[in-house]
């Protein structure tokens, strides 16, 4: 290799571990996000050089892919109800904030592991961001209030339980309990599998294949594995957490999955291959002086 080529394979892993230090900020930066999901960064070498009699030499690193890292995070135990974790590998469906349209199939969905929602002011089921929860018919879960004076029962006045398999029991304003029905409707005094709607997820074989959208959502693409098929309420619909495999958990949130400890390890060793790759650039340029030197 030629002092010049290792000059520029030294400046592609200081290009590269440079990368690595921004993703692993990142990650530590979230370390307190629920729902987040950590990203590591993946190298690979660029294409060796020939130099004759069957040989090849590197000529530096690149930046092969930023990972994202979907293993389950840990639990907290919360005072709301609306605070709900999903134990397995799918996904909360979520909608546009303030759009109150239903998603027509999974794939147009934004999807999320940070369960922190609450009832905005038009009783929708929202995140922090204002993105709707969708049901299992892809529509964005609203309840009922026809904002009489005495109310009719069925208005809503707050959600005291979310089971298992996302169904949701709600009070309301008299003191009687419903079960979470359709959108706007008033709810049903008895559950009914595939007839009661409930809270939407959506898995993804290819976690991998899912892109950030920013605000702890991610969008499916082409490789995400998840389908254009509609959302679906039957009672085996996998759109429904089935409260074995894929199980949601009130009063409870997902934390991040960042090992702190971890991300600081990998910190000193990307910090020091950088470290190394600016001492070879130095030490080309020193060889560089020294030949400069013969001539003279």
């Amino acid at each position: 290799m030629s002092v010049t080529s290792a000059m520029f394979a030294g400046v592609s892993g200081l290009l590269a571990n440079a990368e690595g230090i921004n993703v692993i900020g990142n990650n530590l930066a979230n370390v307190n996000t629920v729902g987040f999901k950590s990203a590591r960064m993946l190298f690979s070498d660029v294409l060796s050089a020939n130099i004759g009699n069957d040989s090849q030499i590197g000529t530096g690193t690149q930046i092969q892919k930023v990972d994202n890292v979907f293993g389950q995070g840990t639990f907290e135990t919360t005072e709301s109800v609306t605070d709900i974790a999903l134990r397995g590998s799918s996904f909360f469906a979520l909608g546009p904030p303030a759009g109150n349209a239903q998603v027509t199939s999974q794939n147009l969905a934004f999807l999320s592991r940070a369960g922190a929602f609450r009832m905005d002011s038009t009783l929708h089921l929202v995140n922090p961001d204002g993105y709707q929860v969708l049901d299992t018919n892809g529509d964005p879960i609203q309840f009922n209030d026809s904002g009489t004076i005495p109310p009719t029962a069925g208005d809503f006045s707050k959600i005291t339980k979310i089971d298992s398999n996302g169904a949701i029991t709600y009070q309301d304003k008299l003191g009687n309990a419903y079960f979470y029905n359709t959108a706007g409707a008033v709810g049903l005094t008895t559950f009914t599998p595939g007839t009661n709607r409930v809270i939407a997820v959506v898995n993804a074989p290819n976690p991998g294949g899912l892109s950030k959208a920013g605000g702890t959502l991610f969008q499916a693409g082409a490789n995400s594995g998840v389908t254009a098929n509609v959302f679906s309420n039957a009672a085996s619909s996998p759109n429904i957490a089935n409260g074995v495999s894929d199980r949601i958990y009130s009063n409870s949130l997902e934390q991040s999955n960042v090992d702190m400890a971890g991300q600081f390890v990998k910190m000193i060793l990307t910090q020091r291959a950088y470290s190394a790759n600016s001492k070879t650039i130095t030490t080309a340029d020193e060889m560089t002086q020294e030949a400069l030197n013969l001539k003279r």
